[in-house]
């Protein structure tokens, strides 16, 4: 197979569009090498984020939305609540398109199943969107993949370890998403020059501070005048109502928000808008408040304070999961945040190192390269190899 003849697919089979940007930015680094690539997405709003992060090259890519049929439509409307049947569905019902490719780049592990279930022999590239420290980014799945791109070596220690990756099947070559962010770039949310919090909950059942913590936490914010908040949870809590893990074996209902707390100028509520996944409100905020989200790791980017919400009784200390939760204070009350917000910046002192060290692990950078550039060269000359594909 030689280098002009490579035909690499994009796929973005998800129902939000955050998962876009850890990929996306590769595509024209591949097209200035020659390639013929083919962006192919599920909906029009993730085609919509694709072609802007691609940007002037995207006349010379094809773009391909992808669909299912009406049955499993039907289907969807009861099954969605239990599994992610439409994005199942969609792989399923689009083997024969995906095998046209030489090989399809994704950011996600679902798309395992085109190997493990549905006999696909196009080459699969994994590059995970994210680099936290959840189990989850952890798992056996990761074996299907024949090739593997990593952030930095944290992510890929850790994959060793556990036998997931195996040598020349896997790069470290940073974040793409990066690549399309202007750091020196801060927006203003609000009026007046009060310390702004960010609240950044995951929608995991069980990890995430939202279930038993966060309401209390947001009438907190409601009723003092001292600091802004901003709500941006990740894009996936308040796309469902209903949340289950199949990981913790969990099951929540969502509540919605009240209204008094939704027209208050010192705090923003943004439960999915472009702003929660372009890195605006991680680089505007000056205090970041979670718990299992890995946007903890695009906030070290500029080190500054963390608080970590445990509200699940974890034993964190010492388990890598909860890596992140080193990088600041972890409290198991809301009583306990005013105190920790107003003890923030001193000890900040204490965890700047810590946040520096784990981003040098976390992000593999070598200027003046990109981490498009890097991912993509990587691409083509594992393509150009003749490889076994993944087991």
């Amino acid at each position: 197979m030689t280098l002009r003849n490579l035909r690499i697919g994009f796929l973005f089979n998800h129902d939000c569009t955050h998962q876009v940007s850890h990929t996306a930015p590769i595509v024209s680094e591949l097209v200035r090498l020659g390639q013929d690539v083919t962006v192919i997405t599920s909906s029009i709003e993730q085609e919509a984020h694709a072609r802007r992060t691609i940007g002037a090259c995207s006349d010379r890519i094809k773009y391909v939305r992808i669909d299912i049929s009406r049955l499993s439509k039907a289907i969807n409307v009861v099954a969605r609540a239990v599994v992610p049947f439409r994005r199942i569905a969609n792989l399923r019902e689009n083997v024969d398109l995906f095998a046209g490719f030489d090989a399809l780049v994704v950011p996600e592990t679902t798309s395992a199943l085109l190997k493990s279930h549905f006999r696909l022999d196009t080459r699969l590239i994994y590059f995970p969107h994210g680099a936290g420290d959840r189990s989850i980014g952890f798992r056996d799945v990761t074996r299907f993949f024949d090739l593997v791109l990593l952030p930095g070596t944290k992510t890929r220690d850790r994959m060793l370890e556990k036998r997931l990756i195996r040598h020349g099947h896997h790069a470290v070559v940073g974040y793409p998403k990066f690549d399309t962010v202007d750091m020196a770039t801060r927006r203003r949310f609000f009026d007046n020059d009060r310390p702004t919090v960010l609240y950044n909950p995951h929608f995991d059942p069980v990890l995430s501070s939202w279930w038993d913590m966060g309401m209390e936490v947001l009438e907190w914010f409601a009723g003092q005048d001292k600091y802004n908040l901003i709500f941006a949870p990740h894009v996936m809590l308040f796309r469902r109502k209903m949340h289950i893990s199949v990981e913790h074996r969990r099951m929540r209902l969502r509540r919605l928000i009240p209204p008094h707390l939704r027209n208050l100028p010192h705090i923003r509520i943004d439960t999915g808008s472009p702003y929660s996944v372009d890195m605006s409100y991680t680089l505007a905020a000056d205090i970041y408040l979670g718990d299992a989200s890995s946007q903890i790791y695009e906030w070290i980017c500029q080190p500054r304070p963390c608080i970590l919400l445990n509200s699940h009784g974890a034993r964190w200390q010492g388990n890598p999961n909860y890596a992140h939760w080193n990088m600041g204070q972890v409290i198991d009350r809301v009583a306990d945040l005013p105190h920790a917000l107003a003890v923030a910046q001193e000890q900040q002192r204490v965890y700047a190192q810590r946040q520096e060290a784990a981003f040098q692990a976390t992000f593999h950078t070598q200027p003046p390269e990109t981490a498009a550039q890097r991912a993509a060269r990587e691409i083509v000359y594992f393509l150009s190899q003749d490889k076994s594909p993944a087991a």
